[in-house]
């Protein structure tokens, strides 16, 4: 059919500049996220057992449920198909212990789709995670469940309900050597997920594996992650003996709590992080420095969710000072 034949029958769609194909879609985009994420979701229910994968059914059946029928209750199109509220309650699971009490992973789900995203006008409107609020709104409620953690199969005595991050901001870092019986013993739990904690510090390997996939398709900027694992690395280098304890190991730093997953798969949230790449290092570097001290100054031993809600509050400022370079425009 010819072009005039197409505007005299209506066909011809022209829609404004610039004129951009693309096969990428919010739901394609999402669901690969979700698979990328996949593979240390599962290991956490083999390491955890049948109470982490009740959790994690429990925060992605409410999560995608309470989108539903908000979705319905506005008389909006339901778009769960698109993946982002099974992905949000995915990600609040990898945040929380796996033996939760089942009304808590619930409330938490319902409080990051209807309060974080839905109240902000729903997806592409939300100013911070709402995973992460999901996981702020249960540790504020509930803060004796979300830091009691089931023990890690080990050889460990008393302190295997400990996170690393609990026994090293506690007892030390010689403590923590010798709880796993050696360096090269502890670098391996830490970096195969063989630990306590929440879900999400299970496997840094895997959470690795699936944060490079979505590098290399182009869905997150490799510069995020390495700018805020770097920053948490350096800082604890240098500083992290300032307490008194020794706990500048800046490789337990980064391979311990939720910093792998938060710098791979939150941190790097299209909704909540600066346009610009200059923006969103600025954003990554800020959520490293925040996490560090909050680890190494603060009274909770892991401080990734809090960085990165404080972060996503001045990604507004970060974008109105850093801006693009308009097409055509000179530097």
């Amino acid at each position: 059919m010819s072009v005039q034949a197409k505007m005299e029958t209506g066909t011809l769609t022209v829609s404004a500049s610039p004129h951009i194909r693309c096969d990428e879609s919010i739901a394609k985009i999402m669901w690969t996220v979700n698979a990328a994420l996949a593979p240390a979701a599962l290991f956490s229910v083999y390491h955890f057992g049948l109470p982490a994968l009740t959790t994690m059914v429990i925060c992605i059946v409410a999560a995608v449920g309470t989108e539903y029928l908000i979705q319905k209750w506005q008389g909006k199109e339901v778009t769960v198909s698109d993946g982002s509220a099974f992905l949000t309650g995915l990600l609040l699971a990898m945040n929380v212990p796996a033996t939760l009490p089942w009304y808590m992973p619930l409330l938490g789900s319902i409080v990051a789709i209807a309060i974080a995203k839905h109240t902000m006008g729903g997806l592409g409107y939300n100013i911070f995670n709402p995973a992460l609020i999901g996981r702020a709104f249960m540790l504020a409620s509930w803060p004796v469940a979300m830091t009691t953690w089931p023990a890690m199969p080990s050889k460990v005595d008393g302190v295997t309900s400990a996170t690393p991050l609990g026994i090293l901001k506690l007892q030390g870092y010689e403590k923590l050597v010798q709880v796993f019986g050696d360096r090269p013993e502890l670098y391996k739990a830490l970096f195969l997920g063989l630990r306590s904690g929440s879900m999400g510090e299970t496997s840094a390997l895997l959470i690795l594996l699936g944060g490079l996939y979505l590098i290399y398709r182009g869905y997150i900027n490799w510069q995020v992650p390495a700018a805020m694992i770097g920053t948490v690395a350096v800082l604890t280098w240098a500083f992290g003996g300032s307490s008194g304890l020794f706990t500048g190991d800046p490789l337990v730093h980064m391979i311990s709590g939720g910093l792998m997953l938060g710098a791979f798969f939150m941190a790097t949230d299209m909704v909540t992080i600066p346009i610009t790449l200059k923006g969103q290092i600025v954003f990554a570097v800020g959520a490293g420095v925040l996490t560090v001290l909050i680890r190494l100054l603060g009274g909770y031993p892991e401080g990734v969710c809090y960085a990165i809600l404080l972060m996503n509050s001045v990604t507004p400022l970060i974008d109105r000072l850093i801006k693009p370079v308009k097409y055509g425009a000179r530097r």
